[in-house]
């Protein structure tokens, strides 16, 4: 044990005089809306001041793909920035290349192995070592709705799909817009794997996961394609292209009445000044209450060369796990901490039943990995995936037979 002690107190005492050199990182990411910079602005006021530079690279746009091609054009150029939104699946892309740089001494020193729940560190690891910090967990599977709307139309909150058309058409009716949403292949997906979890945590396993050519051929996915096309009915016609925070701003402003999207919105209400439970409320999406479909943000860590850029690379790695940046990152940007034993006090009652979905579907087989959020696949089969279901959305004459006929040929030609 005093050997193991030592072994720690040696690697803590390196990383402190490692952050004593000042240097620079320049971090990549696509947080630009309301909640999401002001979340973003915590960690850099962290590390500014433990006295590094900061060079902000905000790439706004298609949920991460525009950053993403940007990234691509850095690395294949020779000059990466030092650390970069990546998640999923995508982390051992990079890893696959040679990009990434290993944080195994930053993990050691903070324990990581034992303050991130198991689903969340293996995810952070290429060939067995940390490359990546993760910064919260997301809910995907959350619809957030405005009371007041629904109170003027005399609607009901829907818990299941059949309910949700019931009452939408009541919203209609009323003169209000039922579902915010963006036409946008990213969100278009996001309510597509909601639907889709509804028929239960093992159907989406069997299709989004495991990638089943029988899953994706059933008749289960002929109904999600059924209801799928039934939202198209509630949306507003200006929806093609619109950006999810604009989204989320006509459940605000009282214009919809609900949005099916993960927990970041609540950033914007945030933001906006509002309060959960008064101004908005949050439930699981439609038929969804037993599972939780994640997202972790993370910043993976590029090989940069300079020994301050370095040092200042592992104190953004040591500073996003450290439950100060924890609490106020996520307060902000409507997630969760990663780092488990957090104090619940100052989150709000959307956040705790986040916390509680989390823990208890780890233990019941629903803790599920977002397809729509490159969680659950690789790039090429999301992108296979959110071309079908988009198209899909968008044309009034493609059937459901077609499109899952579509689809299962779409994934098995990615794969």
């Amino acid at each position: 044990m005093k050997k193991i002690a030592f072994g720690l107190t040696t690697v803590a005492l390196s990383l402190a005089a490692a952050t004593s050199q000042a240097g620079e990182v320049e971090v990549l990411h696509w947080w630009t809306s309301g909640g999401e910079a002001a979340a973003i602005n915590v960690l850099k006021e962290e590390m500014v001041g433990a006295g590094h530079t900061w060079k902000d690279f905000a790439v706004a746009g298609g949920g991460g793909e525009s950053a993403m091609t940007v990234l691509k054009s850095r690395a294949i150029a020779g000059n990466p920035p030092s650390a970069a939104q990546i998640k999923g699946p995508t982390i051992q892309e990079w890893g696959d290349l040679g990009f990434l740089t290993n944080l195994d001494d930053v993990a050691k020193a903070g324990e990581w192995d034992v303050v991130l729940p198991r689903v969340v560190s293996d995810t952070m690891k290429y060939d067995g070592h940390y490359v990546a910090a993760p910064v919260n967990v997301h809910r995907v599977n959350w619809m957030w709705a405005n009371p007041e709307v629904f109170r003027k139309s005399g609607a009901s909150i829907p818990t299941t799909w059949k309910q949700f058309i019931v009452e939408a058409k009541k919203i209609k009716a009323a003169g209000f817009t039922p579902l915010a949403h963006g036409g946008q292949a990213w969100q278009d997906a996001t309510l597509f794997e909601a639907i889709a979890l509804s028929k239960g945590a093992q159907f989406y396993s069997s299709a989004f996961i495991g990638l089943s050519d029988k899953a994706l051929r059933s008749k289960e996915m002929l109904d999600v394609f059924d209801t799928f096309k039934q939202m198209r009915e509630f949306v507003d016609p200006g929806f093609s292209g619109r950006d999810w925070n604009i989204a989320t701003s006509m459940v605000i402003n009282g214009d919809a009445a609900m949005q099916i999207m993960g927990d970041w919105a609540k950033g914007e209400f945030t933001a906006a000044g509002k309060k959960a439970g008064i101004d908005y409320v949050c439930y699981p999406a439609p038929g969804t209450s037993g599972s939780f479909t994640f997202n972790i943000d993370s910043l993976a860590m590029f090989k940069v060369d300079g020994k301050e850029k370095q040092a200042a690379q592992k104190d953004l790695a040591r500073l996003i796990l450290e439950p100060k940046f924890q609490e106020t990152f996520n307060l902000n940007k409507g997630s969760i901490p990663t780092r488990l034993n957090m104090s619940r006090e100052k989150f709000d009652a959307c956040a705790q039943s986040s916390m509680d979905a989390f823990l208890a579907s780890s233990t019941t087989n629903s803790l599920l990995p977002s397809m729509a959020h490159g969680m659950a696949v690789n790039s090429m089969v999301q992108g296979a995936i959110f071309d079908v279901v988009t198209n899909f959305f968008n044309d009034d004459k493609m059937t459901s037979k077609e499109a899952v006929d579509k689809l299962a040929r779409a994934v098995k030609a990615s794969m």
